[in-house]
């Protein structure tokens, strides 16, 4: 094993083989490959890129880093989501219990939020006693007998995404397609899956700005998981506004319980079925009524008291975690919302401390904003164009600042 021959090769741009793509991985995982030629191999990878079996390649020794769910064969189909992140997405928190009440098993395999995009994980943990830390037999366990679990990475699930990861992200690496596709979907191929849907999204408040890098994206990850025997299905939805009317952590729990109640925001109801159909095996109709007649907000209830919580907290979210200041913020202006900025109110939400800046920072559950006005609604002078939630008065004005930079009012 030559590791300098290998980055010399992808620095010229050559073709790397499986075989040598899959050592350099478990060299690498094992130490016995150094950051450094790692870095130089990442860096060499996002100016040269790879080929599609390289890309693949890469996934798969990922994948085989560590362990990989085994399911019991059976009729119902393993199914699975994977967001690219946004502002205001909770598409997880509703699809996941809908699509497990449709007769799939669902292993959803989540993350924190980092910068402006939000975490599944940290939305679950805002419910009291949620936990997300579970063992793959404990997640096995869970899947067969409810039919869908909710957990976070564990030290044995894809160890080199981990790794491989936090070097990207100190490397100026990150945004590299191949790079970015063999992390996703090493983590979604580990959970062993026969279908996957994919929700690329685009615009300011995304990691991908325009809508050609995400098909660039969406068609290598598709191209990733055909290779490896899973039908896979991507959507592209933009995310130029949020998504819903609440960001932060609580506060979109809290609206998608809404949604699974029937209810809830018009986009956010019309993408979780969009993608659900993806997956599901059965009609859109037939998960209409799975949402509408209490079956998928049922399963949430199962799902919280299996890992942990109490379901009759669910409706006590809002008084559990109360911030403060919460204050309506009015429209200086009648006219019709032109734009709300997702990448502006997902930084002030990061202000206020629903997200975090670094890894090891911590998130304040209660802050946030809600009843966002959405861009073609039509306000007059003072009506309220949505609600701060904030810990301090000096954080509701910055948060406030903000929003009013997000957001633009059309008065012709």
């Amino acid at each position: 094993m030559h590791v300098p021959t290998w980055i010399a090769r992808k620095r010229d741009g050559e073709e790397l083989s499986p075989a040598e793509i899959r050592a350099l991985i478990r060299g690498y995982t094992s130490g016995e490959v150094p950051d450094y030629q790692m870095a130089a191999f990442a860096m060499a990878v996002y100016f040269k890129g790879m080929t599609a079996v390289e890309t693949a390649a890469l996934t798969r020794a990922m994948m085989d880093s560590g362990d990989c769910f085994t399911h019991r064969p059976g009729p119902r189909p393993v199914v699975d989501k994977h967001s690219t992140g946004g502002i205001g997405d909770k598409i997880s928190l509703v699809l996941a219990p809908l699509v497990a009440c449709a007769g799939c098993r669902v292993p959803m395999v989540s993350g924190r939020g980092l910068g402006i995009t939000g975490g599944t994980l940290d939305k679950l943990e805002s419910i009291p006693g949620f936990n997300v830390r579970m063992s793959m037999k404990e997640a096995s366990a869970q899947l067969e007998e409810i039919g869908v679990v909710m957990m976070g990475q564990t030290e044995r699930f894809c160890p080199a995404d981990k790794k491989l990861y936090a070097l990207r992200d100190v490397t100026g690496t990150v945004p590299s397609i191949p790079l970015i596709t063999a992390s996703i979907m090493s983590k979604k191929m580990a959970e062993t899956l026969d279908r996957l849907v994919l929700d690329v999204k685009y615009g300011t408040g995304a990691f991908m700005r325009t809508r050609a890098e995400a098909e660039r994206l969406a068609s290598e990850m598709v191209a990733v998981g055909t290779e490896m025997g899973v039908e896979v299905h991507a959507v592209l939805h933009p995310m130029s506004e949020p998504t819903g009317r609440a960001v932060g952590n609580a506060l979109e729990v809290i609206e998608a319980i809404e949604c699974l109640d029937g209810g809830g925001p018009e986009d956010l109801r019309r993408i979780t079925l969009v993608l659900a159909e993806k997956i599901a095996g059965v009609s859109m109709a037939e998960l209409e009524r799975l949402l509408d007649d209490g079956s998928a907000r049922r399963k949430l209830d199962e799902i919280v008291a299996a890992q942990g919580g109490n379901p009759a907290d669910l409706p006590r979210l809002a008084q559990i975690h109360r911030a403060e200041v919460v204050r309506e913020v009015p429209a200086p202006t009648t006219g019709v919302v032109a734009r709300v900025d997702a990448g502006m109110i997902g930084q002030a939400a990061l202000q206020l401390g629903a997200g975090r800046a670094k890894a090891s920072d911590g998130v304040d559950f209660a802050v946030g904003f809600d009843r966002l006005v959405k861009s073609g609604e039509s306000v007059h002078a003072g009506q309220p164009l949505c609600r701060i939630h904030a810990r301090t008065a000096v954080d509701f004005d910055m948060a406030e600042a903000l929003f009013s930079r997000a957001v633009e009012i059309s008065t012709h």
